[in-house]
């Protein structure tokens, strides 16, 4: 094996351990985790998903283009492993960029130097996507049956989208300026990986004090609390998502004046209602586990 692609499975390990461990973390309110499961997705769903997506995590690892096609093999791999649904979808279209500008400056993964690199490699490679890229992401989409909210500006549901997108020269950054004000994912690249970043942060503080799975635990109540989750409002609308981040922000509040014991029947009072309802907050776990990569190719040790 050489140099080059050690360094990339190194960096692809780190992103399967990312997702093993922010579907491991519990109790994290509405979410499959190993405490419970959905009626069609399982905890074991999400580890198969996490295994089969290691090729394609490697390839994009040393890769310098073509992030749409590395996105939909990664739904294609993960998917050939179980029967689970839509597992990994928004974490793959944070995970390939970040894998990918990771693989440019391999010399500094596992140091804290790699951060401000990091962050303005995926910046660059989301902003110079192609048109071919959106035509990719639209098979991985379809592929994987992803919810999304009903927007005017381009309906990536329509069959005939593929076509305007041609024909407009829709490139995968413009397809997420488009989604960015309803879908946090979207949001992240337009916005550099903003809350990516600080939930990396977050979490390497917290695991200076608290258990790795307490820190992931509340980095995800503290997203929660601060944005609406958007997988809920495509899923729910607008209004139940609202309620649940305003349930959230009651928690964090509680937690940072009584601590997380005192805080957990709270928690898990939470969780249960939400997995009771089928409410979901999906793109907050996508964002939680980009920030578990960051930290971990920042050198984060489990």
């Amino acid at each position: 094996m050489s140099k080059e692609q050690e360094h990339a499975l190194r960096i692809a390990q780190c992103a399967q351990l990312a997702m093993l461990l922010e579907v491991s973390a519990t109790p994290k309110p509405g979410n499959v985790d190993r405490t419970h499961d959905f009626e069609d997705t399982s905890f074991e769903h999400f580890l198969a998903s996490a295994v089969g997506a290691l090729p394609a995590l490697v390839r994009a690892s040393s890769s310098s283009f073509g992030v749409g096609a590395l996105i939909r093999d990664a739904v294609a791999e993960s998917m050939r492993w179980h029967r689970g649904g839509n597992t990994h979808f928004g974490t793959f279209l944070l995970f390939v960029p970040l894998c990918m500008a990771a693989g440019r400056h391999a010399e500094l993964v596992f140091t804290p130097r790699l951060g401000s690199y990091l962050r303005s490699s995926a910046s660059h490679i989301v902003r110079t996507t192609t048109v071919d890229d959106s035509l990719d992401f639209l098979e991985a989409f379809h592929m994987a049956r992803v919810k999304v909210k009903d927007v005017d500006t381009l309906d990536i549901n329509q069959e005939q989208t593929a076509l305007e997108i041609q024909n407009r020269g829709i490139t995968l950054f413009d397809l997420m300026q488009m989604s960015a004000r309803y879908d946090l994912v979207a949001r992240e690249w337009v916005c550099g990986f903003e809350e990516s970043f600080a939930s990396a942060k977050m979490i390497t503080e917290l695991r200076a004090r608290h258990t790795l799975n307490d820190a992931v635990l509340v980095t995800f109540l503290h997203n929660l609390a601060k944005r609406p989750d958007t997988f809920i409002a495509a899923k729910q609308g607008d209004e139940v998502a609202m309620e649940v981040s305003q349930r959230a922000c009651n928690i964090v509040r509680h937690l940072e004046a009584r601590g997380l014991h005192d805080s957990l029947a709270m928690i898990e009072q939470f969780d249960n209602e939400l997995v009771s309802a089928h409410i979901n907050p999906g793109s907050t776990a996508d964002i939680v586990g980009a920030g578990l990569l960051i930290a971990l190719l920042e050198g984060m040790v489990v």
